[in-house]
């Protein structure tokens, strides 16, 4: 997926910060800039985005990050500025995650360790 010039992987349930967004808190947001598609082990590739593909998700803060400080030096003519800023940010919480289809792609199942593997073929 791709917001304000970065690209992000998202999953449906993961939260992620970007750039400021003009939603209020609560707003549901469609996000149709998707670059790669991959649904358990089908993979769509964009050129450059997959055509019909969307990301829907819900604004949970509008919030600022982290102060960084702007110090320009010159030496030996006594010039010195200090700033600071403080850059803007969206926080979504992912809901859905559209195919181009129009079927919600599936999460992926989470890895299973090889103990775990072995412990169910016993079982079963």
């Amino acid at each position: 997926m791709r917001s304000g010039g970065k690209q992000y992987r998202v999953e449906v349930g993961s939260k992620i910060d970007v750039e400021k967004l003009s939603a209020a808190e609560g707003d549901k947001v469609e996000l149709a800039d998707v670059l790669l598609l991959a649904d358990g082990g089908q993979v769509t590739a964009g050129n450059p985005t997959v055509a019909g593909a969307k990301v829907t998700a819900q604004v949970v803060e509008q919030g600022r990050g982290p102060k960084v400080v702007i110090f320009k030096y010159k030496a030996k003519v006594r010039y010195r500025r200090r700033t600071g800023h403080r850059q803007p940010y969206t926080r979504l919480a992912i809901e859905e995650i559209v195919a181009p289809g129009g079927e919600s792609a599936e999460p992926k199942k989470p890895r299973r360790s090889r103990a775990k593997k072995q412990e169910e073929e016993n079982e079963g």
